[in-house]
């Protein structure tokens, strides 16, 4: 038995060196020493996610085993589109606000740009990393937090310039409201940054997965955050049906409202699927998505159609973005037309 044995064996060896994924066992009953092939499966990434529940498992799932993760492409094509959506209309866009006389069309366009060419690199550049190696996951989250910064000082300004524009159409109050958002918006990515890195929140990894995607700081985190930013959406929503209508200045377009109406919402399903996740409720995992999806897609592009479509297209070129009630051309330049985010014309 132990020359049959021995025979075997370089054939063994050949068929181990030309298949990789066989391997021998070798077990000994006596003076019999057996060895037996086992073939090992490999499993694929397809099979690692599809076990996952669905709205864990796209965060995770990889177009074709290429290591590009769909997540990202799901995220570049809109992104991408309105980028070009901008790009082809930038030489309109630059000659009417070379003409405008209200800087903060300037101040929207720029931000909406930068946010649509950082959403867009984020993508990119994620799908060219191997988020799967330690330092590919900690650039993702990095490009994530670099993002989100933009997106936050981006919202804020805009909820600023929209309840205060005219107080605030003036080159030097732009400049100190977009100090003070930027600022804001550093300590709050500074944080989640910190959470994300030193005190990561594990909802949202995959057992089959040896690494992580970006927890948008923690459930916890963003269930306060989300909290805070619906307050203040609904707070700012509900304005106009107090009393304080009598004593401040308030938008009066309704495109206004609407935008903080869709924020508030927004916000209101990020704190619910937050707390779902947070207590292992799956159906938080779809709401987590969706709102992800819907923010990181949709934000810039709100923007746009809220407070700059209607200026673009105005043929006029003296146009004001300011918040009082039409006034005779005789009145001083105090006394604008209030439109709480669309331009009007003079």
């Amino acid at each position: 038995m132990a020359m049959e044995v021995n025979a075997v064996k370089p054939l063994l060896d050949i068929s181990t060196t030309l298949q990789p994924n066989i391997s021998i066992n070798t077990t000994t009953h006596g003076t019999t020493t057996v060895r037996q092939l086992v073939t090992k499966i490999p499993v694929s990434n397809e099979t690692n996610t599809s076990a996952l529940h669905p709205c864990l498992g796209i965060l995770y799932e990889e177009v074709k085993d290429s290591g590009v993760r769909v997540w990202d492409v799901a995220l570049l094509v809109p992104n991408a589109l309105f980028l070009i959506f901008l790009l082809i209309n930038i030489k309109s866009a630059h000659a009417k606000l070379k003409n405008s006389k209200s800087p903060i069309f300037t101040t929207f366009y720029l931000m909406v740009f930068v946010v649509a060419c950082t959403g867009v690199a984020r993508c990119v550049v994620s799908m060219t990393v191997n988020a799967a190696s330690t330092l590919g996951t900690d650039i993702d989250k990095i490009l994530w937090l670099v993002l989100k910064f933009f997106l936050l000082a981006t919202e804020l300004s805009v909820l600023i310039f929209g309840l205060a524009f005219g107080h605030l159409d003036s080159k030097s109050s732009i400049k100190r409201v977009l100090v003070c958002t930027t600022l804001i918006a550093l300590v709050f990515s500074v944080t989640q940054g910190f959470l994300e890195f030193v005190h990561p929140d594990h909802k949202l990894r995959a057992d089959t997965k040896d690494y992580d995607v970006y927890g948008h700081g923690g459930m916890m985190f963003w269930f306060i955050t989300s909290s805070f930013f619906f307050l203040v959406y609904s707070c700012t929503f509900i304005l106009p049906f107090t009393k304080l209508k009598e004593k401040i200045q308030l938008p009066m377009k309704t495109s206004f409202y609407v935008y903080v109406l869709i924020l508030a919402i927004l916000n209101l399903l990020q704190t619910i699927g937050a707390v779902l996740v947070f207590v292992n409720i799956n159906a938080g995992l779809c709401i987590v998505d969706i709102t992800t999806y819907l923010y990181f897609t949709c934000f810039a592009p709100l923007i746009y159609i809220t407070f700059l479509r209607e200026f673009i297209k105005t043929p006029t070129t003296t146009i004001f973005f300011s918040y009082k009630a039409q006034v005779d051309d005789g009145d001083d330049g105090e006394n604008l037309h209030r439109s709480g985010g669309n331009a009007s014309v003079n």
